[in-house]
């Protein structure tokens, strides 16, 4: 087996990862559906409740107790193998969605049913996302993870974000919001369907010899990935400005309206879309070169979107953003994946979710304030000078990295783990 990466194609020759990765996709596009249908669910049931205030419990809900459970697994030495991981999530937050989507179009459903179904539906969601990765780079040597993080990447970027919501949208706009979640329920049985028959089954991480490591004692032991996490922490933060500022600059500066906003939402999906698709034509380029260019690459997308001045550039910078936005991901989960031993990557690489998710609501609390204070184009250069600001941390994370990944201790490791992908 050689240490040249893998592309895609060799990748998806393997049934098994192309059977995870379909369920993959089709599980994506119905939780894509719900990111339109949830809202409009919520404002049909919100009652007395205000609501800004109901959206923004039902938004936050899933979220309770699937960072708790994340951080449990990433802080402690409690392991549970990906693939039991990946069908407790779909049986239950499959079954979850789908009782509330049917309670949904029998008009029988309240929104304190609707808030605490989805918090305990939703508590493996996170792990099992987690969960995902590592079982299909599991079952690729090194030389192929950063195509299977890049094949994960594209069909968050196709699925989740391009074709779900648009999905969603319509379902919502023309039946019963209620179908979207019934039909995300459903979306689930292909995932579980692959992880029950195709997933192999791993053997648990603990050897009867030593105590695993728990996932903050991994980052401490190993450098890179406690300085890469604060980039990956500080990437999505500093992003979330753009999210509140992006609406107002299009309804003030740039004079547009909803379907201008869309348009530009739109050119960013399709440009992340390719980008994603493209991330292993970037294989041969040095990380820290290549980790650096995304990050000042995005900051720049920022600048450029805060003075644009029209509908159409707007949306050809975002495109541009998308492009260079996509890779991130699957170029720095590939990095440290081949510096983790295979029993260290489910606490780190669920730790690692575990802070990036806080990032979301934190960003976006923070952006608020913000972009009132400064203005949406204010806004948007405050969050392009904080992204620049990551560049040399970026550049320090990778100094000095190691050439395999740790052994554990009294245990030797498999397979090559080198700084080529």
């Amino acid at each position: 087996m050689g240490s040249e990466s893998w592309s895609y194609g060799r990748v998806l020759r393997d049934f098994r990862v192309g059977a995870l990765l379909t369920g993959d996709v089709v599980s994506n596009v119905g939780d894509g559906m719900i990111i339109t249908a949830l809202p409009l669910l919520t404002l049909r049931i919100h009652g007395g409740v205000p609501a800004p205030l109901a959206i923004s419990a039902v938004e936050a809900s899933p979220y309770v107790l699937a960072t708790v459970l994340a951080f449990t697994i990433g802080l402690t030495r409690l392991r549970i193998p990906p693939r039991a991981l990946i069908i407790v999530d779909c049986l239950l937050r499959g079954g979850a969605l789908a009782a509330l989507g049917l309670l949904a179009m029998a008009d029988a459903l309240t929104l304190p049913v609707l808030i605490c179904g989805l918090l305990i539906g939703s508590v493996f969601r996170m792990v099992g996302t987690s969960a995902r990765r590592l079982a299909v780079t599991a079952m690729v040597p090194a030389e192929g993870r950063l195509a299977a993080n890049g094949l994960l990447g594209t069909s968050s970027s196709l699925a989740l974000y391009a074709i779900g919501p648009l999905v969603g949208g319509v379902l919502a706009a023309t039946q019963n919001p209620g179908i979207a979640l019934l039909v995300d329920g459903c979306s689930l049985a292909l995932l579980l369907a692959a992880a029950v028959f195709v997933t192999p089954s791993t053997k648990d991480s603990v050897d009867g010899e030593r105590l695993p490591a728990s996932g903050l004692r991994i980052l401490r032991r190993i450098p890179i990935t406690a300085r890469l996490l604060v980039v990956v922490f500080g990437f999505n933060l500093f992003y979330m400005p753009v999210e509140v500022a992006l609406p107002l600059l299009v309804r003030g500066p740039l004079q547009g309206d909803g379907v201008a906003l869309g348009l530009i939402w739109t050119a960013l999906g399709v440009g992340a879309l390719i980008g994603a698709a493209l991330t292993t034509t970037l294989r041969r380029l040095p990380e820290q070169k290549l980790l650096i260019s995304i990050i000042a690459a995005w900051a720049a997308v920022g600048i450029l979107l805060a003075f644009a001045p029209s509908v159409p550039y707007a949306a050809v910078v975002f495109f541009f953003g998308g492009l260079v936005y996509a890779p991130f991901t699957p170029v720095v989960y590939t990095v440290v994946q081949n510096v983790l031993a295979p029993d260290e990557q489910q606490p780190v690489l669920t730790l690692w979710t575990a802070v990036s998710v806080l990032a979301a609501p934190l960003g976006l609390a923070l952006s608020g304030p913000l972009v009132q204070g400064v203005g949406a184009q204010g806004g948007l250069v405050v969050s392009s000078v904080l992204t620049i600001a990551l560049v040399p941390l970026a550049a320090i994370g990778l100094r000095a990295r190691p050439a395999t990944a740790t052994p554990p201790e009294g245990r030797e490791t498999h397979g090559p783990a080198h700084s080529q992908w």
